[in-house]
């Protein structure tokens, strides 16, 4: 949340993301399902739990992927399966990753077209193209190893574009989506990988953060900052074209800063890949002038679950009882007309790490017996003062509900990759 200026104005400003809230709903303690990009991402695709389906890790390799036929569960229907059914033209542009083989392409779940790459990363510009700012070592970024292939789909077309800024291609792509689409309902998947590493960026982004010192700082901003163009470029066509009023905008994260590289702002603790604050709670922002007043705020835990009732809702599109979808509708909340909370408990699930949240409280331990901790936000946002041996009744109580919540669970559909990895500071051992 720290690289979105209407959560922390002084750190990267970002104008055209912070016209969302002001336009519409900043949800203030809005979290995905997982601490990293595609079980996050599984998550927010189904509405449902990605653990429900085995979606537990990252698949691994882009090799691993391929050979092994990992991918979002074919059994499982997607926001774009729904919205296809209902009428809506349905598209993605950018980053996939729910898996390469051909069950598992966007366009074999309920996307229309697509236009992006299906691995967790790549390059976003050759690194020797004059004017490319490139921040990771000479390794990482020798050749065009990195570089995955960019496809255009149906047709699996491959685009030769690997002098252009990926961000801004993708950009381009998407005003050209909503210009050929403007005359019939769509649902428009943007999914910018933007921030992900490597860092890169180019002399344009790069030259307005001349006041950064530390240069994976400055060029992380830059990256940020672009990204922030293409949101803004997306809005002005949307009011352009008279779109605006009636058309829902929902900006999300899939995880919270890369803390491992260096870049990350550290008011919240751990960072990408853990289950911790830093992890787990993303910028959450809504537009929608028919649907939501404008400038609102919300405070109560929000869940990316959430995005798919939600969407689905405001089209009028019933969701379905089965199988069993974890989200809520948020509009009713925003207006004030729902009680209470669309959810009184969040869970994490990356076995063994499990984690659950529950007003206040949040637990955070490994089912091995590795370790156990207990913070209460309200007062420690950071998590720094552990309250598991003097609340012991309330690790018995959080540990209860992980448990009611897990009884049913499948294992992981695949084994993890285990890493150690140093954020803010603080070491930390996982699976992913």
């Amino acid at each position: 949340v720290a690289d979105v200026s209407a959560y922390f104005p002084d750190r990267i400003p970002t104008p055209n993301i912070d016209r969302i809230a002001r336009g519409g709903a900043g949800f203030d303690a809005g979290y995905a399902t997982a601490a990293m990009c595609s079980p996050s991402r599984a998550g927010l695709l189904t509405g449902r739990y990605q653990n429900r389906f085995g979606f537990e890790y990252n698949a691994g390799s882009d090799e691993r992927v391929e050979a092994e036929g990992l991918g979002l569960d074919t059994g499982e229907r997607t926001i774009a399966d729904y919205l296809r059914a209902a009428g809506l033209h349905t598209g993605i542009i950018g980053k996939w990753h729910q898996g390469s083989q051909p069950q598992f392409e966007p366009t074999a779940r309920g996307f229309d077209e697509f236009f992006g790459f299906f691995a967790g990363a790549t390059n976003y510009i050759e690194p020797d193209v004059p004017g490319v700012i490139n921040g990771e070592s000479i390794e990482r970024r020798a050749g065009a190893s990195f570089w995955k292939q960019i496809l255009r789909d149906p047709g699996r077309e491959v685009v030769s574009n690997a002098d252009k800024y990926l961000t801004e291609e993708f950009t381009r792509e998407a005003l050209d989506y909503i210009d050929r689409n403007r005359d019939q309902p769509f649902f428009l998947y943007l999914a910018y990988n933007a921030p992900h590493q490597p860092l890169q960026t180019t002399q344009k982004y790069y030259d307005r953060f001349p006041d950064i010192a530390d240069e994976r700082q400055r060029i992380y901003a830059a990256m940020v900052s672009a990204l922030d163009d293409g949101v803004g470029a997306v809005l002005d066509r949307l009011d352009a074209l008279g779109l605006a009023d009636d058309t829902l905008v929902v900006f999300v994260s899939d995880n919270g800063c890369a803390a491992y590289a260096g870049v990350c702002d550290c008011s919240l603790r751990g960072g990408k890949l853990t289950m911790l604050e830093g992890g787990t709670r993303i910028p959450y922002l809504m537009r929608w002038p028919r649907g939501l007043p404008s400038g609102a705020t919300y405070d109560r835990q929000v869940s990316s679950l959430d995005v798919l009732p939600t969407v689905l809702q405001a089209l009028g599109v019933p969701v379905p009882a089965e199988p069993r979808h974890d989200g809520a509708d948020l509009a009713p909340f925003v207006r004030g007309t729902a009680k209470g909370a669309p959810h009184e408990t969040l869970f994490w699930r990356s076995t063994p790490l499990a984690a659950v949240h529950q007003g206040p409280w949040k637990l955070w331990e490994s089912r091995d017996g590795a370790f156990t901790h207990l913070y209460d936000l309200s007062s420690d946002p950071g998590e720094t003062n552990d309250l598991a041996q003097s609340r012991a009744d309330k690790v018995d109580e959080l540990r209860g509900a992980f448990d009611a919540w897990s009884a049913n669970l499948p294992p992981p559909a695949w084994d993890p990759r285990n890493i150690v990895i140093n954020a803010c500071g603080e070491e930390f051992r996982m699976g992913f």
